[in-house]
């Protein structure tokens, strides 16, 4: 992966990893301790699931933004470089206007 100069995407990129760890920690001792029916820490665990969920959709959604502002195209085809969207695409990167 390459490193974010944004440090705003850094973050989110992070938070993404942690919220993920922590859902995977979350499935996994659900599964491997198992729960009582009627407990109360069904609704708990369900809602710290969502919760997670939420984060990590959130996240996902501020970095696909921002890749979409910065990101070049990938090709060198001539048909396909001339067909590009260049007015989305800036070389100093996003300008705060």
């Amino acid at each position: 992966m390459v490193a974010d100069s944004n440090s705003q995407i850094a973050w989110h990129r992070a938070q993404i990893r942690k919220h993920r760890e922590a859902l995977k920690n979350l499935e996994t001792a659900r599964f491997t301790v198992g729960e009582m029916a009627g407990s109360k820490t069904i609704a708990r665990t369900q809602k710290t699931a969502a919760r997670l969920k939420q984060q990590i959709k959130e996240s996902e959604q501020v970095i696909a933004a921002h890749e979409r502002q910065v990101r070049r195209p990938l090709t060198t085809d001539f048909q396909t470089l001339a067909n590009a969207p260049w007015r989305n695409w800036n070389a100093h990167g996003p300008s705060n206007n």
